[in-house]
């Protein structure tokens, strides 16, 4: 068997890390650098809500611009890696077995919660990638479950990772565009986040809509915010806690990145 992976928590940033990676898509990159080379990926994106746990079984899924009023070069990036439907369907059987109802999607594409850092993490779109969604009505627990359910395919090369973002105001990130310094509730949260994953406090990160310091503005819907959970329940119990990337994107965009698990 191989050697079991980390799994990964992406801040993905604005679609446009496509084109300018900045500090965040090299520390991607370095990190895909830094591991063994995955069979596969299974990414949890915060742009693709369903009423039950869906997988991508499209062998080769389209590249999805799911976004307005960008640059056209943008809109003209493909990521062309092959869907793997064996993975897909693996995976729903894990999480029938948990007893998460779970199904495929054997015609959707790929958004660009998947996309963007994958484009920088494995550039030759050589490594299959299957998409999974997320149930924001179903809260922390839920996903948390999710992650544990598939949590076996970190045994089997698979790469886990959660797209999604560390605290995601838009209001408030498209009002500071050239703002350099944190707002100072989106610096309090993203804090308060580091402080509970160091000290595994998974009670606190599941209440963290009661428990973390301006909950409601850092994060206005859940969607965001849950693929954490996916990628933190998928790691082992007591898996190490390691941030590969901190800061901010106009002040409001957290870009917390975290690795669980084996070095």
């Amino acid at each position: 068997m191989s050697a079991r992976l980390p799994t990964l928590f992406l801040s993905h940033g604005s679609p446009m890390h496509a084109v300018e990676p900045g500090a965040a898509g090299r520390a991607w990159a370095a990190m895909a650098h830094g591991l063994p080379r995955p069979r596969a990926v299974l990414i949890a994106s915060a742009h693709w809500e369903t009423s039950v746990p869906m997988l991508t079984g499209n062998p080769a899924p389209q590249t999805i611009h799911d976004f307005g009023g960008f640059p056209d070069e943008l809109f003209r990036l493909q990521y062309a890696a092959p869907g793997e439907p064996e993975l897909a369907a693996k995976a729903v059987a894990l999480l029938k077995t948990a007893g998460v109802t779970a199904g495929i999607d054997g015609c959707r594409g790929r958004d660009h919660g998947a996309w963007v850092p994958l484009r920088w993490m494995y550039p030759e779109a050589d490594v299959p990638v299957v998409q999974l969604s997320i149930q924001p009505a179903f809260g922390a627990a839920h996903h948390l479950r999710v992650g544990r359910a598939l949590a076996p395919l970190a045994d089997d090369a698979v790469l886990i990772i959660g797209s999604g973002h560390t605290t995601h105001n838009l209001r408030d990130w498209m009002s500071n565009p050239r703002r350099q310094e944190p707002l100072r509730y989106a610096q309090a949260f993203a804090a308060w986040l580091h402080d509970r994953l160091m000290a595994h406090d998974v009670d606190a990160l599941i209440a963290w809509r009661e428990q973390a310091p301006d909950a409601a503005r850092a994060h206005p819907s859940e969607e965001h915010f849950l693929p954490l959970f996916v990628a933190l329940g998928a790691a082992a119990d007591g898996a190490s806690v390691e941030r590969f990337v901190d800061g901010f994107e106009a002040g409001a965009l957290a870009l917390d990145s975290y690795r669980f698990g084996p070095r």
